[in-house]
């Protein structure tokens, strides 16, 4: 298939994928005013409709791995586009992310993630930041589920080396729960900017858990290491080859 045609065929994809969240949100809003477990079908019936569309529209299969935990747990996970949150989140029965401030105000997906339980954060100075974000989530502790956080703060490109951020260790400190470590090769063929979508196998894959109690240098190390060496390997099964210097490549803050 030519690149053309792929490119018209994902433009076409992007389209109805926003416009299903659209209908999606109004058909659940009655229930979801009412409920977190409507908010959450909701959103778990539009994660659904955008992996099945995704492998038939532009050839994008998506595959879960490892075991997807289903009790309260901090999951640490790569993030490189927009798929690997919807694989995750459809894989996860209660889950809910920290994310950034200003996506409360994205139409649709902003109300729904706070209805969720989603916990914004203002990514300004790191100490002010992790500070809120830890009174953010012990006022939350009512909502039970996976909390999900990207260690590295932002979308990654594939193959890029960027640091792990503290805050996931004070999280991870002050929760007192296991971590399961997510690894993903998804943007290998959902990119993070543009609008082609490359066929193949996008796989997320839930790792073994890092138990609780470690001192948090001890987690970071563990967390780190397994996070990407397992998203290294996944890329390389892929076929991706290369990799780009520490910083190179990262997100311009749009996170979706």
């Amino acid at each position: 298939m030519s690149h053309a045609v792929q490119w018209i065929r994902s433009l076409v994809f992007i389209g109805q994928m926003y416009l299903a969240m659209a209908v999606v949100a109004l058909v659940f809003l009655p229930w979801a005013i009412f409920s977190r477990r409507g908010a959450l079908t909701a959103c778990h019936a539009y994660c659904r409709w955008v992996r099945w569309t995704a492998g038939w529209m532009v050839g994008l299969k998506t595959e879960v791995r490892g075991t997807p935990p289903e009790d309260e747990v901090l999951v640490a996970a790569k993030h490189q586009s927009f798929l690997d949150i919807i694989v995750i989140f459809s894989a996860l029965p209660a889950g809910r992310f920290i994310m950034k401030k200003e996506l409360i105000w994205a139409p649709i997906l902003g109300q729904y993630a706070l209805r969720i339980g989603c916990i914004p954060v203002d990514r300004g100075k790191r100490g002010t930041a992790i500070r809120k974000m830890i009174a953010e989530v012990a006022a939350g502790r009512s909502m039970p589920g996976q909390l999900i956080i990207f260690p590295q703060g932002t979308r990654i490109a594939p193959g890029v080396k960027a640091p792990y951020k503290i805050g996931t260790g004070a999280l991870y400190a002050e929760l007192g729960q296991d971590c399961v470590p997510v690894a993903c090769n998804v943007g290998m063929f959902w990119p993070k900017r543009g609008i082609l979508r490359k066929s193949g196998l996008a796989v997320v894959d839930f790792l073994p858990r890092v138990p609780s109690g470690l001192p948090v240098a001890e987690f970071m190390q563990q967390l780190e290491a397994a996070v990407e060496a397992r998203s290294d390997a996944l890329m390389v099964e892929a076929g991706f080859v290369g990799l780009l210097p520490v910083g190179d490549g990262r997100s311009d803050g749009t996170d979706r």
